[in-house]
């Protein structure tokens, strides 16, 4: 590859790394990587897009879902979690509390909370993927290739994982 293309790939590959990085490393954090690691695998999925762009081994249509893709694979090879779902460290909880309020409507609050972490911890592992992915922005598409399923099956995931929410949410 002449010096120009390496360059122009680097710059690509260099544009998107600042435009994603946050969001792949964000969901590698909430498939069970600690902060750390959850770095370390985001910097090895856009070192592995810049290989494969670069021996151009591998046809990619659709660069977002690619780097989903490869990082949930990522994060599952390094041993991630099954439970995405952490409790909120006691200062952040702290910085989080509205001193207005009275003790019961944070009792409440706390008791909704709890049931949405439960909720979420309850998901299926397919349906808890798919919801962390929409969340990150993806589309059906870029989910469905990012977890090698379906669109349909996507749809569905997310379907019955909105509903358990809602169900939580006001029960």
């Amino acid at each position: 590859m002449a010096l120009p293309e390496v360059t122009a790939l680097h710059d690509q590959v260099s544009q998107v790394f600042l435009e994603w990085r946050e969001d792949v490393y964000r969901y590698l954090v909430t498939l069970g990587l600690s902060p750390p690691e959850a770095q370390d695998a985001t910097q090895e999925v856009f070192f592995r897009l810049y290989i494969a762009l670069r021996t151009g081994g591998e046809e990619i249509r659709n660069q977002r879902a690619w780097v989903f893709r490869v990082a949930h694979n990522l994060g599952r090879t390094l041993g991630a979690r099954q439970s995405s779902t952490l409790p909120l460290e006691a200062h952040l909880e702290l910085t989080l509390k509205d001193p207005a309020r009275g003790p019961e409507i944070g009792l409440i609050e706390r008791e909704k909370l709890q049931r949405m972490h439960v909720a979420v911890r309850d998901l299926s592992p397919q349906q808890r993927q798919c919801l962390q992915l929409r969340a990150e922005g993806l589309r059906y598409q870029e989910i469905a290739d990012a977890l090698g399923i379906g669109i349909s099956t996507v749809s569905e995931f997310l379907r019955r994982a909105l509903a358990r929410l809602r169900k939580a949410a006001y029960e």
